[in-house]
């Protein structure tokens, strides 16, 4: 079994009344809110909790894109993986990931991609989400009805970058590039372990099914409602004749470890609150713009995580209701482990992305949920799923073939 770090990066110094003066965390939030110089140091600390992570012994660090909001301060997740990738020597780089469908040419993903594999010594995960409809549609400005097909087109190119050795040609009805031959490829052969982040949409966990991707199903319902979408992925496998290893599937998880499940409540309540009422604050005009969801996700009953009737479920849910509800695993460590093993199991899962900063969490609460997890949870689930091989995960480069990070030495005299 495989534990990923998640962090969102959000901004932790929305007000008490964000949700009664402001319509939407997301695409039109006042930047007024924002204040660059509590910025720099929220960007550090999140960077020293991901780190913190890694020396924990979590398998992977995961960072992710975001635009126009203070949900996730990540308008380029490639920038903190480089920063990542020089202060960390061991954990994958969970890049979930490059909305692919936004750049003008995707070339640039597969660039700056390979850029931070060989960086990390193949340490890179990349992934490749279509993208909410508030990021792509109304801050990026892309068709609704175009996305898909904008975003198939990318991977396509992406992988070709990455694939083929020779100088060649693309002509997309998106992208067209008379020369394409990106320096440099990456150092995972014949490419980095493609994830694919969703959100619930039918043909993303479709898409993966055919392709062999792993399917990471970032659910912020928690893993009780979770459960339908991964059994129909799993159907999805079957029906295609794959097997049922559950390495190809991941899921995210809000997580609170404490020594009790009193202390769980008295030190995480408030910040899974700033979370699920100012984090995920969207106005339902930017959750679903006509187009973004398609025809067969619609008729499935699939709706959006964001917006008003993603909060009329939510709304006036205690600490006890989001926990019995599965949207946190909260508690001790034994009452977590027995959690997680339910969750880990129930939706056969081998990556499990784990989302331990939550909200308004400040650092050093981050830090002791984070090593509680890592040192009295981990242990006890560690061996489930180990009769697999994990076929979706890095191969980094050996430790005696790795460079020596930071070693400067006093230059010889000139002359």
């Amino acid at each position: 079994m495989k534990f990923h770090w998640f962090h969102l990066m959000p901004w932790p110094y929305l007000p008490d009344d964000f949700q009664q003066k402001h319509r939407s965390v997301w695409v039109d939030v006042d930047y007024g809110l924002f204040d660059p110089v509590r910025g720099h140091h929220v960007y550090n600390e999140y960077l020293d909790e991901l780190e913190f992570a890694e020396k924990c012994g979590f398998d992977g660090i995961c960072c992710n894109e975001h635009h126009s909001n203070a949900y996730g301060l990540m308008p380029s997740p490639n920038l903190i993986a480089a920063a990542l990738a020089r202060r960390t020597e061991r954990a994958a780089l969970v890049v979930l990931g490059n909305s692919i469908a936004l750049y003008n040419p995707p070339i640039r993903v597969a660039e700056e991609f390979a850029m931070l594999d060989i960086l990390s010594g193949g340490r890179l995960v990349a992934g490749f989400p279509v993208g909410t409809s508030m990021d792509t549609n109304f801050a990026y400005g892309v068709t609704p009805a175009t996305l898909r097909e904008r975003y198939y087109e990318a991977h396509d190119l992406i992988l070709q970058c990455w694939t083929r050795k020779d100088t060649f040609h693309f002509n997309g009805k998106y992208t067209q590039v008379r020369y394409v031959n990106p320096w440099p490829r990456p150092l995972q052969q014949p490419h980095p372990p493609i994830w694919i982040p969703g959100g619930g949409s039918i043909e993303t966990w479709e898409w993966c099914a055919d392709r062999g991707y792993l399917y990471c199903y970032l659910s912020y319902f928690g893993y009780i409602r979770g459960k339908a979408v991964m059994d129909n992925f799993w159907r999805r496998v079957e029906e295609l004749g794959g097997d049922d290893n559950p390495y190809r599937a991941g899921f995210l998880q809000l997580v609170c470890v404490a020594e009790s499940d009193a202390e769980a409540e008295r030190l995480y309540a408030e910040h899974v609150s700033y979370f699920y009422n100012r984090c995920l604050h969207v106005y339902s005009g930017f959750a679903d713009a006509p187009g973004y969801r398609t025809l067969k996700t619609v008729r499935a009953g699939i709706r959006a995580q964001v917006g008003a009737a993603a909060s009329a479920i939510r709304q006036n849910l205690t600490w006890k209701d989001f926990v019995e509800q599965g949207y946190v695993v909260a508690g001790s460590p034994d009452s977590v482990a027995e959690q997680m093993e339910e969750v880990i199991k129930g939706l056969r899962v081998g990556h499990l992305m784990c989302l331990m900063q939550i909200g308004n969490m400040p650092k050093e609460k981050v830090l002791y949920n984070t090593k509680l997890f890592a040192e009295k949870v981990m242990p006890k689930l560690r061996s489930l799923w180990s009769e697999y091989e994990d076929r979706w995960f890095i191969k980094p480069l050996p430790p005696e073939q790795r460079a020596r990070v930071g070693d400067i030495r006093e230059p010889a005299a000139a002359g």
